[in-house]
Formats: C-alpha cells, structure tokens, sequence
C-alpha cells in the first residue's frame, strides 16, 4: 500500500470543499454527533453507577453485608455465636432481637421496628448506630436511639420518656394487654434514606430479653460484618446447622438492584443509538465524497492505484472522523463528570435521593463498552463507503465523464 499517497489523498479530502460545502457539513455533523453521543453516554453511565453506589452504601450498612436468621425455632443461641467467632475471627458478629412497636410520646403515636442489641459490638459493624452513641458516656438498659424522621414526627426532645407498645401480650383479668414499657430517649441518628429514619430503633439487647421474656442466651439473629460478602457468605454456609440459614444485603435487596440494572442497561442502548444515528452522517458524508471523485478515483485506477489504496483512503477518512469524534466525546465527558461531581450545579432532594449531591461515579467496564461500542459503529459505518468506491467502473466513468 502506497501509505503517502493515501495519507495525501486523505488530508486533501479533510480540507473544506467549497464546490461542494454540504459534504464538509456532513462530516462535521457527524463529528460533532460522535462526540456528543459518547460524552452523553459516559455522564449518563457514571450517574446511573453513582446513584447505584450511593443506595448499595446506605441499604449496606443499615441491612448489614450479611445476617444469620433461624429456619426452624423462633431463634439462635450464643453457643453459635462463639463458635462463628472462633472460626471466622476476621469478621464482626453482633447478635440482635428485634420486633415491631407503637410509640407515644404525649399525644402522638408512631410505629417502627426496635432492635436489641450489644453497643459494643454493634458500634463496630454499624457505622450509623456508632456515630450515633459516641457522644454518650454511657447507655443504660432501657434507653433508646431512634431514627431522627421518627423523633421528629413524634416531638421527642433529649432524655424524653417514651412509652413503648410491644406486639406481645400481657394477661390481665379476663382480658389480654400488649406489654409497654418507658425507655429514655438519648439520640438520633440518619442514615440518609427515610425509609430507615422513621421506623427504626435500638435499645439495650437486655431490655428485650426482659421485656419479650427471652433466654439471655438467644437470640432473634446475628448481623455480620464481611468485606468480602459474597466470597464469606459461602465459607459460613458450610459450618452452619440445617436449622440455621444465612443471606447477604443484595438477596434482600434484589429486585431494587436488578430494576436499577435493567434501567442502567436500557439506557446504554438506547444512547448508544444517538452515535448510531450520528455514524449515518459518517457513511452519507463518504458516498457524497465518493460520488464527488469518481474521476479522480477512475484516474487514480487507471494510473496504477490499487483497489486496496482507494478503500483504504476512505476507511482512514472514516475513522478519522468518528475517532475525532470519539475523543472529543471522552474529553468533554470526562470534564462534565468533573464538574457535576466537584461544582454545585445540580441539587438533589437528600430526603429522597439520600444525598444533595449528584453522585457521579464512573466503572471502568462501563468506560471501556461505550469506547469499543463506538469504534465498532464508527468502523462499520466506515467501510461500507470505501468498499463502494472500489467498485466503480474505471472505463465508463474516464468515457462519460
């Protein structure tokens, strides 16, 4: 292949056509569509991963990367505790009793879900809890955090007395009463996400044991701490009990992600058909320019070029084009992530989003797709044109034209 022919050829065509302007047009058209196309898609992707990200962080620390749940009786003992925590010392255990409660404070009544729990260990896998108790010297058995949505509605005021309902039941006389119980209000906490903020709440693992009449040595479950959830899950199922079973935050959550994944999906495609559109301009600006140079590609053949210079010259003018096209796209995609995600510009509402800030976070899979995407539209709509052109007829076009 005659490279500096080609690269002659191909420099010469780049210039702007003044007898023929709308082919300029098209080809600028469709740089310019390229590189919109792309950067749309690389702000898209790291707004969708961002937002993904920033409710995986909220729904993993207030679910816990992993939990023990008994299968067969109403709960689990602490000889399973200790043996988990022989066995799997790098990770963090904390046993809790959970149930659900009406609150009154005054007037007003609220309902949510209390959790029992040990502070000591549930500070060191609750990062939430433990911001939440690290100003307080010390936590009594019957006092109680609660989510600060929930404080709110009810009006509750530091070291308020709260009267608390329990689903269980007293007797009394011929009638059944729910058990109720005082606990000292002490502090709130927010997790970000409303849903948590106003149902729940952690007391002393004691003051459920006592009120729910429980054994001091079971428990309702243990919330487990792991880095490696989905590699840990596995190594924990084989020492556990058939009465015992165990899951990770994502099978609770698995419709919520799946629906954020199939949405994240459609989104790519139909985005990815914005540089489709774009790559029209690349093959319609090409078939314009070869229509435009029958003569000097009849000239060319007739001269000694060969077939495989004249389809180069126009896959290479192609490319040139969507590749330019390509970059740019990443460049101004890259700088529009770094101002989304370090300027202001767009306010979020942080009681439904869980954040005020756009959460811009951008996976490097997700970057290389929409870079190989591209080029592979660009290259296909590349090389049709520069087949075309190696079909014309030398002869007839040198007679007729």
């Amino acid at each position: 292949m005659n490279k500096k022919l080609v690269n002659f050829i191909v420099k010469k065509y780049l210039k702007w056509d003044k007898k023929n302007p709308f082919i300029s047009i098209s080809a600028l058209l469709a740089f310019i569509g390229v590189g919109v196309g792309v950067m749309v898609l690389i702000i898209a992707m790291s707004i969708m991963n961002g937002t993904a990200k920033q409710f995986e962080d909220k729904l993993f620390t207030m679910n816990y990367p992993l939990s023990i749940y008994p299968k067969i009786q109403n709960s689990v003992d602490k000889n399973l505790l200790d043996n988990l925590q022989n066995k799997f010392p790098e990770l963090k255990f904390s046993p809790y009793i959970t149930t659900q409660v009406m609150m009154q404070n005054g007037s007003d009544m609220g309902g949510g879900v209390i959790f029992g729990v040990d502070t000591k260990k549930e500070r060191q896998i609750n990062s939430i809890y433990k911001k939440a108790v690290e100003d307080i010297k010390q936590l009594k058995k019957y006092d109680i955090i609660m989510g600060v949505g929930l404080k709110d509605e009810l009006y509750i005021e530091p070291l308020d007395k709260v009267t608390l309902y329990f689903t269980s039941l007293n007797p009394s006389g011929f009638s059944m009463l729910p058990k109720m119980k005082r606990f000292r209000y002490q502090n709130s906490f927010s997790s970000g996400l409303t849903a948590y903020d106003k149902a729940y709440m952690y007391t002393s693992i004691e003051a459920l044991q006592t009120i729910l009449q429980k054994k001091n040595n079971t428990y309702d479950g243990i919330h487990i701490y792991s880095k490696e959830p989905f590699k840990d899950i596995e190594k924990i199922k084989k020492v556990l009990a058939l009465d015992v079973g165990i899951v990770g935050w994502w099978q609770q959550n698995g419709n919520f992600f799946s629906a954020m994944q199939m949405e994240k999906t459609a989104l790519f495609i139909v985005l990815m058909l914005i540089i489709l559109i774009a790559s029209l301009n690349i093959i319609s600006s090409l078939l314009m320019t070869v229509m435009s140079r029958r003569k000097e590609i009849a000239l060319l053949l007739s001269l000694g070029c060969s077939i495989k210079d004249i389809k180069a010259i126009f896959l290479r003018l192609g490319l040139i084009i969507g590749f330019s096209g390509i970059i740019a796209g990443v460049v101004f995609g890259l700088l529009g992530m770094y101002i989304l995600g370090n300027f202001d510009i767009i306010s979020l509402p942080a009681d439904v989003y869980g954040t005020a800030k756009l959460p811009i976070v951008l996976d490097k899979f997700d970057f290389i797709y929409i870079v190989l995407g591209s080029i592979s539209i660009v290259v296909l709509s590349s090389y049709y044109p520069a087949k075309k052109a190696t079909k014309i007829d030398v002869l007839e076009v040198l007679r007729n034209e």
